[in-house]
């Protein structure tokens, strides 16, 4: 007895025994994937229980796959996720975008360095089976789109994939494709660790400080790309519903109406036109989105055992969005994790009903007793505060825009985003994208010159996401070794006193035999 369905791009071909009397229940129960030579499939044991011998249970299968119609999947494993934890076969399928412009010497160089490393930690044992797909202008040259639904799914369907850099579209259609791939699977923690490895050169002169771990909000804030163009319809539409329900906030608006625009160019006509020219963006910052970022980084800070979590914003002029996300934050901290951290909320509640003595003695004890302390600070004076005061911060929880400033300004202090890796969670679903953080570099492309490095920790990232932190902590082994050495790409060769200029493959050779 056989069925097929094909529904919503899965194919299923469900096997029954042969047996007697009707099928009056039917139950499943998972088992480990399967490899076949089509591809990728799942197994499910199904037990058949029958009116005739109720108590006798049937073993079929059910088998399955998705359907590709660009590219096809290796052979292999994939990775899973049971109450909150990565389940990691010894051979999973990884999904990786090349990217664009030095994307693909850089991969090439990165793609040895994860494979030896994996290959020495557990010999043949373990391995990962690489699945190429597309995005950005190898796309848009294969296939004529910028992100093939094919890319998409096989993120969705293999949970964990890294991806090189790419190019943003110009004009119509995608904002930017990591934007869109971070929104589309829901990836709301971008994570970005900052640290200095021993010899690479900084502008500050204690870089050795800077370690910190950002988690910046990836889904809300103007990053959601709610926006109408200047002049256009829709624009206008919004002004006019603006000015007839909330005339307060339109009056806000300096140049919103034809008088104001007319008399300001009265000083100085060549400065624009008399038509309405106003672009409009909206904000949105919601309780969930700001808990489960926020969540994310005290657990986070929990496990690795920091010290505190610091969340930063500017709510002291964007009170109902940034401010509403420090409130969001600091309630969570009070209530869900209470008994793990303490807060400054918690501090002012105590200074006003018992004084500050009393304050500061309870904010004593709970560092005394190893708790998280939860922390706020303003977005700006954060951004001075890194430089000058770098151990005062250990992990940041912040919006979108302001973790897009403070993770690149920090990169700087290490040696720039040539080296600072990234990573797209969704912690619920499993999925997670890591990245490399820099731009494409056309100019520099297939000349084998630019530094991997960016992605060769980003893969670090994923291989102990992964669980096969041995592998990790090879790969770091290796760059602390490479770097050592002097013997390094471009951006840092010029640099650093004394070392000898090699190129990005090399490089990727250098990490292997320092590891």
């Amino acid at each position: 007895m056989a069925w097929a369905v094909k529904h919503r791009g899965w194919h299923l071909q469900i096997k029954a025994p042969k047996q007697r009397g009707r099928i009056s229940c039917l139950q499943t129960r998972r088992s480990r994937p399967v490899e076949t030579h089509r591809g990728f499939y799942l197994r499910w044991p199904i037990f058949w229980v029958t009116e005739e011998f109720p108590t006798v249970r049937e073993i079929g299968i059910i088998q399955i796959f998705m359907s590709y119609q660009t590219v096809q999947p290796p052979v292999g494993g994939k990775v899973t996720i049971e109450n909150g934890k990565i389940h990691c076969p010894d051979n999973p399928v990884i999904p990786f975008i090349r990217g664009d412009g030095t994307g693909s010497d850089i991969w090439a160089a990165s793609e040895r360095v994860f494979n030896a490393a994996v290959e020495k930690a557990y010999g043949a044992r373990r391995r990962i089976s690489w699945f190429e797909v597309f995005a950005g202008e190898t796309a848009k040259q294969k296939f004529d789109t910028w992100l093939p639904d094919d890319t998409v799914q096989a993120f969705k369907e293999f949970l964990v994939g890294i991806k090189g850099p790419l190019t943003t579209p110009v004009g119509g259609g995608i904002r930017s494709l990591n934007v869109a791939l971070r929104q589309l699977l829901d990836l709301y923690v971008c994570l970005r660790p900052v640290q200095w490895f021993r010899g690479v050169p900084s502008p500050v002169r204690h870089p050795e400080k800077v370690n910190m771990v950002i988690f910046r909000e990836n889904t809300e804030d103007i990053y959601a790309g709610i926006e109408f163009r200047p002049g256009s319809p829709e624009a206008q539409k919004f002004l006019n519903i603006l000015q007839n329900e909330f005339p307060k906030e339109f009056a806000k608006v300096r140049f919103g109406t034809e008088n104001a625009t007319k008399g300001f160019l009265s000083f100085e006509p060549a400065m624009g036109r008399t038509e309405v020219e106003v672009g409009i963006g909206i904000k949105p910052v919601s309780r969930l989105g700001s808990n489960r970022l926020v969540a994310a980084a005290i657990r986070y800070a929990i496990e690795a055992k920091r010290k505190s979590v610091t969340l930063v914003h500017k709510g002291n002029i964007m009170k109902f969005t940034e401010g509403a996300f420090r409130d969001w934050g600091y309630e969570l901290a009070d209530t869900q994790f209470k008994d793990q951290t303490y807060s400054w909320a918690r501090w002012e509640k105590t200074k006003a009903a018992q004084g500050e003595k009393a304050a500061n003695d309870e904010l004593k004890a709970a560092q005394a007793e190893g708790k998280i302390i939860v922390k706020d600070a303003i977005a700006d004076i954060t951004l001075q505060q890194i430089l000058t005061r770098p151990d005062d911060f250990d992990v940041i929880a912040t919006l979108n825009l302001n973790g897009d400033y403070l993770s690149d300004a920090l990169a700087a202090q290490v040696g720039g985003i040539g080296i600072a890796p990234g990573g797209n969670i969704n912690y619920h679903t499993g999925h997670a994208i890591f990245e490399a953080t820099h731009g494409t570099a056309p100019k520099y492309a297939n000349l084998d010159r630019v530094n991997p490095g960016s992605v060769v920790l980003s893969g670090e990232m994923m291989l102990r996401h992964l669980g096969w932190t041995e592998a990790a902590d090879l790969i770091i082994r290796g760059l602390n070794g490479a770097i050592t050495s002097k013997r390094v790409t471009y951006d840092f060769a010029r640099l650093m006193e004394g070392a000898t200029e090699i190129k990005c493959s090399e490089f990727g050779d250098n990490i292997i035999a320092h590891m």
